[in-house]
């Protein structure tokens, strides 16, 4: 593939405060300031070949944490970072090569916070964190990275169980930070056993499940925006029509609207996005694949039109759940009452971001797809995922439009986390999984998209990193179906994430210009499985 240099605006000029935790420096952006990453190849899917990964050269990436980082506060549950206490950290060739469990560190959300402590009261733990859900072994738990710390205290485990002491904290996929609550939101992706989570962010942490205000579903995404809002998207995947291996839309965009900003438990409503058909005025809404409808939603018209450029569509947000009128305190099944009040389905939609400066009425969202070449939807009907558009004229109106910005294709598919890096451009990351990986001969990616480019015609995105794949994940790809191996092959990317670290309600990721690399803002990624490692991209002090 050749490499292709491509030239992005970068942000507007613009001043920053954070609120408890000192003021970072204001910054100043010239006119002709510019983020010059250039597009790379994709690193190639070869059987038994670790690689690494590959960045655009005006960037560089260092590791801030890594699964055999031993935690400064081990349990008998877990003692690395990214492992259960459960094997080896390598295939054990004695033991049917069995494994410790990889927990598969998950969304980041960083923090400049003041104050927090550790296992040693006598360590100044700075202030610098990035907070982390694990979604991948039997039990989930939640860790902070120290940034300004040692080795022997960067990273700490914050709880491996709920407030009661005993009930373990489920896997957790998506993150965010409420500043009014002052809490940890958090996502446990479990189909309609899924949760919402919040959890105080020092050690010994406060972990609640809120799922009797905000219900259960395969949530993953989480956002808060400026009105206190809870903005959530789902991940649950539906059923393929008999001969196919297309997915049945089965997932929906969600609103929380709380009574009480400051504490998500005084309730709300809880509402799902509804979208309405150009062809016929009604609702797009959930079929079923049964006798009636054998091929469900998959092929639809609708459908059709949803996953199609230049097509507005008409939204309105549909109250599924309201803890004034059901006062039984219990949890509740978000997805069912989703359907039963015909909000729209989509694809996947795992993860949303508002765009910086626009007042949060602009919030896109990722479809991820079928992620599978032989999808017979990829063509026409969504298969290949994409990237959403949804505009109100504010965030807590009821009613808004819709457009598809990006439709996936081959090469850009399974489009997951992602992140605004300036204004007018964001990064998304693929996690197309192990056999698209085989079916295309390509890793995952992560792509710089122009929200003012027309896709439509022949723009492509930027790839500014191409995932490789490190020694461990390498063995473990050639373990599979190995009697008494229990990790997978997967090798995705996940958890990218700009931020300047800001708590206050300021900081709300969309109230502020990201400028990459300058004046506090900083780059995660989650390399998952293998090593599971946390990386830091930075500048390489290049032309940006």
């Amino acid at each position: 593939m050749a490499v292709r240099k491509r030239s992005i605006a970068g942000a507007a000029a613009f001043a920053i405060a954070v609120a408890g935790v000192g003021a970072l420096s204001a910054g100043t952006a010239n006119a002709d300031e510019k983020i010059n990453w250039m597009s790379i190849p994709a690193t190639p899917d070869m059987r038994g070949v670790a690689a690494p990964n590959g960045l655009s050269p005006q960037l560089r990436e260092y590791i801030a944490a890594q699964g055999s980082n031993v935690l400064e506060n081990p349990t008998d549950l877990v003692k690395y970072y990214g492992y259960l206490n459960d094997g080896t950290l390598v295939p054990d060739p004695a033991n049917s090569f069995a494994e410790a469990s990889k927990t598969e560190p998950d969304k980041n959300t960083y923090l400049r916070l003041s104050g927090l402590h550790g296992a040693d009261p006598t360590y100044n733990y700075g202030r610098n964190f990035v907070f982390q859900g694990h979604e991948g072994g039997k039990a989930g738990y939640l860790t902070r990275v120290n940034l300004d710390a040692d080795a022997a205290h960067r990273v700490t485990l914050l709880a491996a169980t709920l407030a009661d002491g005993t009930t373990p904290v489920p896997p957790i996929d998506g993150s965010t930070w409420d500043p009014w609550a002052k809490r940890l939101l958090l996502t446990a992706e479990n189909g309609n056993k899924g949760a919402v989570l919040q959890a105080t962010p020092d050690i010994k942490s406060t972990v609640e499940d809120v799922s009797n205000v905000l219900g259960r579903a395969g949530y993953e995404g989480i956002q808060n925006d400026s009105a206190g809002n809870v903005w959530m998207v789902e991940d649950t995947g539906g059923n393929s029509p008999a001969g196919s291996t297309a997915k049945n839309p089965n997932s929906f965009v969600y609103r929380f609207v709380p009574n009480d900003r400051g504490d998500l438990k005084k309730g709300g409503k809880l509402q799902a996005l509804q979208v309405i058909s150009n062809r016929t005025g009604s609702p797009i809404t959930f079929q079923a694949i049964d006798a009636g409808h054998p091929t469900g939603g998959v092929f639809t018209d609708e459908q059709k039109d949803l996953s199609s450029y230049g097509t507005v569509f008409d939204t309105a947000w549909v109250t599924i759940h309201d803890t004034a009128v059901d006062t039984s305190g219990q949890p509740f099944d978000a997805n069912a009452l989703a359907k039963t009040a015909a909000a729209t389905p989509f694809k996947r939609p795992e993860n949303g971001v508002f765009r910086p400066r626009t007042n949060f009425n602009e919030f896109f969202f990722t479809a991820t797809g079928d992620t599978n070449a032989t999808s017979d939807a990829n063509a026409e009907y969504g298969g290949w995922g994409g990237l959403y558009q949804l505009t109100q004229n504010d965030p807590s109106a009821d009613h808004g439009k819709l457009r598809l910005f990006y439709r996936g294709d081959q090469a850009h598919t399974g489009l997951d986390n992602f992140t605004f890096v300036d204004r007018d451009h964001v990064a998304a990351v693929e996690d197309s999984g192990s056999t698209l990986h085989k079916q295309r001969n390509a890793f995952d990616s992560a792509y710089l998209f122009d929200v003012k480019a027309d896709y439509s015609k022949t723009n492509e995105p930027v790839r500014f990193l191409a995932e490789g794949r490190d020694e461990a994940a390498t063995e473990d790809a050639l373990l599979i179906g190995t009697p008494g191996f229990h990790n997978d092959d997967d090798n995705e990317i996940t958890g990218i994430h700009v931020s300047n670290g800001d708590p206050s309600v300021n900081g709300i990721l969309g109230a502020q210009n990201p400028r990459p690399f300058q004046d506090g803002w900083r780059m995660f990624w989650t390399q998952q499985h293998g090593q599971n490692i946390l990386w830091e991209i930075t500048s390489n002090g290049t032309d940006n």
